[in-house]
């Protein structure tokens, strides 16, 4: 399974980015996905998940301003965030999981600006 993310960039405290994880090599319609960031020196951070059933989760750092979504035909993951604050600078992470295999992405940067 191969994931690219993409759609980080840097914007200023209230504004908004749409990341997008796409996915190939596999059925995507079975694959639980996921959000994670990290910023170094610390672990990474879940921040939202997709079930292959469409159930979502999120951290509750998170909860109000970012929307998790998938699109099965365009074998995509996306990530919505809105009032976006100099907390949320890391580095995010798509993740893929099907039965007992976990696969990442490369990483795309979102940076804040106060």
């Amino acid at each position: 399974v191969q994931l690219q993310a993409s759609g980080g960039g840097s914007v200023q405290t209230g504004g908004s980015l749409r990341l997008s994880c796409t996915a190939s090599g596999t059925y995507f319609n079975d694959l639980n996905m996921a959000w994670y960031r990290q910023v170094p020196g610390n672990q990474r951070e879940l921040v939202a998940t997709i079930a292959s059933d469409g159930r979502t989760t999120y951290t509750d750092s998170v909860k109000g301003r970012f929307t998790i979504s998938r699109d099965n035909p365009r074998e995509s993951m996306f990530l919505q965030m809105d009032s976006l604050i100099p907390e949320d600078t890391a580095t995010y992470f798509c993740r893929a999981r099907v039965l007992a295999n976990t696969y990442w992405g490369r990483g795309t940067q979102v940076t804040v600006s106060s």
